[in-house]
């Protein structure tokens, strides 16, 4: 079993730490240390962000936010457990490769550069990405939010986590996963252990999509694991039920 006390929650685009708000002191409570920083570019309040974006924005990169992570890695008395939403479900697949990580759980994570998406990943993200609109900021309407997040909720819920989460994101980010180089995974490398998890409703990265990421590693020696929950959206870990999630991670965590 993992010794560490230390768990490290990165978030994922469209979002900022905003949305780990009923994570972080519920994992606390069970008595780890954790850390949930915002991504470069990100930090704020989501309703101020949406009104005056940070001028940091569209310089971040993929490995901007994992390279963030590493140096708040670096400053901690242990490895940490990481656990990472959405892009950043990639993000732990490569603190994890680079080996500082004690352990990583990717939650509806984005396919690295050597997994090719399905089409309605492509049809849903290409907004975000869209390589004519260069490296401007990009923000998702409510009705976006609504298809790609929150088609679980709602309507009512739909506005309400709209108004707390959603933030603009940096075209780059989702360009440099799919073209440069960093983001590629060794599938063949030992590893610690890793954990994916999909919702059954997700509409940006199917689960047919994480299943065939995890499926991808070959490396005998080394723990992967996969979990699908029934029922959710791309917004598994903020929309009710959220503790399911949790406690899920932390049974796994406590069994490696």
């Amino acid at each position: 079993m993992t010794t560490t006390k230390t768990i490290i929650l990165v978030h994922g685009m469209f979002v900022n730490d905003a949305s780990w708000a009923n994570w972080k002191p519920y994992l606390e409570n069970k008595g780890y240390n954790v850390y949930a920083p915002a991504n470069p570019g990100h930090d704020g309040d989501p309703a101020e962000l949406r009104k005056h974006i940070h001028p940091d924005l569209t310089k971040t990169g993929f490995e901007d936010v994992v390279m963030n992570i590493v140096k708040l890695i670096q400053t901690l008395p242990e490895k940490p457990i990481v656990i990472g939403h959405s892009m950043a479900g990639l993000a732990i697949v490569k603190l994890v490769e680079l080996g500082h990580a004690e352990a990583g759980i990717s939650i509806d994570g984005a396919p690295p550069k050597n997994v090719f998406p399905p089409f309605s990943t492509v049809k849903i993200v290409w907004p975000a990405v869209n390589l004519l609109k260069g490296n401007s900021p990009y923000l998702g309407t409510r009705d976006w939010y609504n298809r790609a997040f929150f088609n679980t909720l709602p309507a009512s819920e739909q506005q309400k986590a709209y108004d707390e989460v959603a933030v603009p994101e940096s075209r780059k980010i989702g360009k440099d996963t799919l073209f440069k180089s960093f983001s590629r995974v060794d599938f063949s490398k030992p590893h610690a252990p890793l954990l994916f998890i999909a919702g059954e409703k997700d509409t940006i990265f199917p689960p047919s999509l994480t299943k065939r990421i995890a499926g991808k590693y070959s490396d005998k020696s080394s723990k992967v694991d996969f979990k699908e929950f029934a029922g959710r959206s791309h917004f598994l870990c903020g929309e009710p039920g959220w503790e399911e999630i949790v406690e899920y991670c932390l049974q796994w965590i406590e069994s490696v």
